[in-house]
């Protein structure tokens, strides 16, 4: 996915009566890139303000990849310093998915695109439809926090929802392989960011609101307001959303694009449970839909949250198309998103589990789905640096009112001294013999297993499916999977 995104001949002045400013310049452009490394010979370099540099301070090298002009603001604009031609836009990340779009002649209309936002649960969310429509045998996408998926073909991307312009170059790609349906996590920042302008989606979906990313949006009613935004005309034809949330209910209220609702228990629902019956190893689960529809089936899937999740899947999955058959046969087979109460296999007869929980209510509701009346619950969470940290001690509190032994430990510090934010996970709690502070996470796991006999419980949470850990700017290799089954596996 690293390259610039392509398109019929256009010239910088077709871009710049696009943009609604000035040039006297008619270069042709082949390509436009945010990024400096993919740049290619012809291609528009959009320099964008960072959060530590300006894009436009990598002008030396697009000058010498053969960029053949620069989109930039003000500032960028002085540091290029007449290097290259240099359309000036005041907010040139708000339009790059509105440019990008157009330039390669609105990619998304020629798939069904459906988006999923909301604190929790998008990444499951989108994983079961995903597997949905493949049973129905289409050709399918679906871009998130796991990486990007294009017709079976997978690739790594450094955000839960790519930069504008990746994200129409993966659109490109969509089109190109035939694909009818994509699923894609959508965050309030990336909506914020202007990174989902220039999309049009046939049907978005809202999870629920808790606690995260106010590092970002300062308070938790600009975070909402930023979820708010995808529910209207400029980004989609209708939408989903949950009512059992504060918000999902506001926006059902209030949306102007034709809305319905779902819901794990209110029979006013469009999407309800009828039945949930917990059984041994699996739940059965009755769900009544839009018109009266009646979808049954067994599932695998563990907690309430995973219930919620599946019953949103299988909502979008009818409302795309998908027989109703087609779906209810194919519940006992979904399986949850990688590193999301993933087990881990192991012959101690322990259960072992490892998740990507990182606000108060995902812990909070993954520990509730995973506590047992029989056996000790241990439990292993850190938290991840340069974030939101007001959130710190009320996920610490979490662990330690959930699990048997509560072991609190690093995520990822990044550029953070660990050591601070445990401080802050732990300030509201009494360590002792079964809360116990552990800095590194090898060693936390680690001891964590020494604790647990054959019918109890670990669970690993903070970093799920991921495979380093960043610590002063470097990534090790790191996986809460591996460390844990080698952790059971040293056990006398």
């Amino acid at each position: 996915m690293n390259t610039s995104i392509k398109s019929r001949s256009v010239s910088l002045k077709n871009i710049a009566d696009f943009l609604g400013v000035e040039t006297k310049l008619d270069l042709k452009i082949s390509g436009i890139t945010s990024d400096s490394r993919t740049i290619k010979p012809g291609d528009l370099f959009v320099a964008l303000p960072g959060a530590k540099v300006h894009g436009a301070t990598f002008i030396d090298s697009a000058v010498s990849a053969k960029a053949s002009a620069v989109l930039t603001d003000e500032v960028g604009a002085r540091l290029v310093a007449g290097k290259l031609p240099t359309l000036e836009f005041t907010n040139p990340r708000q339009i790059l998915g509105e440019l990008t779009s157009w330039f390669a002649n609105s990619p998304s209309n020629s798939f069904d695109l459906y988006g999923v936002t909301g604190t929790n649960g998008k990444t499951t969310v989108c994983t079961l439809l995903n597997q949905l429509w493949k049973a129905d045998n289409r050709i399918t996408g679906q871009i998130g926090t796991l990486g990007i998926e294009i017709a079976g073909a997978k690739s790594k991307t450094a955000f839960t929802t790519p930069e504008a312009d990746q994200l129409q170059k993966i659109f490109q790609e969509a089109r190109e392989a035939d694909v009818k349906s994509v699923a894609m996590e959508v965050s309030s920042i990336a909506i914020e960011m202007g990174r989902v302008k220039g999309s049009k989606f046939k049907l978005v979906a809202f999870t629920n609101l808790t606690q995260d990313h106010l590092d970002f949006h300062g308070n938790l009613a600009s975070y909402a307001e930023a979820k708010r935004k995808l529910f209207n005309l400029e980004y989609a034809e209708s939408a989903i959303v949950n009512i059992d949330d504060e918000l999902g209910a506001k926006i059902y209220a209030q949306a102007e694009i034709p809305v319905q609702s779902y819901s794990i228990s209110n029979k006013k629902a469009d999407w309800f449970f009828e039945r949930i019956e917990k059984q041994a190893s699996e739940t059965f689960v009755a769900i009544r839909g839009s018109g009266g529809i009646l979808i049954e089936g067994q599932t695998k899937l563990i907690g309430r949250h995973n219930l919620e999740n599946l019953l949103l899947a299988v909502a979008m999955a009818v409302l795309s198309g998908v027989d109703a058959l087609v779906v209810a046969a194919h519940i006992p087979n979904l399986i949850g998103a990688s590193g999301r109460l993933e087990i881990v296999e192991n012959r101690k007869g322990i259960t072992a589990l490892v998740d990507y929980a990182h606000t108060p209510d995902a812990v909070k509701n993954v520990l509730n789905a995973v506590q047992s009346e029989s056996g000790k619950l241990i439990g292993v969470l850190g938290c991840g640096g340069d974030r939101d940290k007001s959130k710190r001690p009320l996920m610490g509190q979490e662990l330690a009112k959930h699990c048997d032994i509560a072991i609190f430990t690093s995520d990822n510090p990044r550029s953070e001294d660990p050591e601070t934010i445990l401080d802050e996970m732990c300030s509201n709690l009494v360590l002792d013999d079964k809360r116990i502070r552990i800095t590194d996470r090898r060693e936390a796991i680690a001891t964590a297993a020494t604790f647990a006999n054959s019918g109890d419980c670990i669970i690993v949470l903070g970093k799920g499916h991921e495979v380093g850990q960043e610590i002063s700017g470097e990534i090790n290799p790191f996986d809460d999977r591996v460390e844990l089954a080698k952790a059971i596996e040293e056990l006398a």
